[in-house]
């Protein structure tokens, strides 16, 4: 008798890549008035170091959350040649959680759940993608726990859904939802989150090896 194989997980990763990146354009910054997201790195814009690594996990749907207008636009044609449908999210200065509502209002029906990423952590890496894909199976949640700090990425069934869009608005995305979530150990030195100019100088050096985690 044959094995029946083993059903193909119909998940999503989603990028959020709407945020506005204030810190990142203090007084003196090389980077005002270009948008978090496209501000290079290593040859490329922010975005697409996460957007790569989101991509190769070979997810049934890959949805990328962008900013409206041109800033937008330009998010995507970062994105080019990587499969990302897109979700716009209109007010992504209500916070974090409001990229997370309009990623999932924007997910098509029958998914078992979503894979969510920063993009403005360069520093993921696709080995970690995978360790969070494999706690995911069993789990409502899961998140990246770099040393003692939980992190994005982090994963949400469908069930949780309602939920998430029942939140009220925060900067801290839907953190009540991830109690008693399961935690996937990961390199402590893929945590950094690049926003500032500072951060960003160090996400370079790490990056071209001049810098050890």
């Amino acid at each position: 008798m044959t094995e029946a194989a083993a059903p193909v997980p119909r998940r999503a990763g989603v990028l959020l890549a709407a945020g506005r990146g204030t810190r990142m354009q203090d007084s003196g910054s090389p980077f005002a008035g270009l948008p978090k997201p496209l501000v290079p790195l290593a040859g490329k814009p922010l975005c697409r170091h996460a957007a790569e690594a989101l991509a190769y996990a070979s997810d049934l749907v890959r949805l990328a959350v962008v900013p409206p207008g041109q800033a937008g636009d330009a998010v995507r044609a970062a994105l080019d040649g990587l499969g990302y449908l897109y979700a716009v999210n209109p007010e992504p200065e209500r916070g974090l959680l409001s990229s997370f509502r309009a990623a999932v209002q924007a997910l098509p029906p029958g998914l078992d759940g979503a894979v969510f990423a920063l993009a403005d952590m360069p520093l993921v890496s696709l080995e970690t993608h995978r360790a969070l894909r494999t706690a995911a199976r069993p789990s409502l949640a899961a998140q990246c726990r770099y040393g003692a700090v939980s992190a994005p990425p982090l994963w949400l069934h469908a069930d949780l859904f309602p939920a998430l869009l029942a939140l009220p608005d925060a900067d801290s995305g839907p953190r009540a939802l991830l109690t008693g979530a399961a935690q996937v150990p990961c390199p402590p030195g893929e945590l950094l989150d690049v926003d500032t100019p500072q951060a960003l100088a160090q996400a370079a050096q790490l990056l071209s090896g001049t810098l050890t985690p």
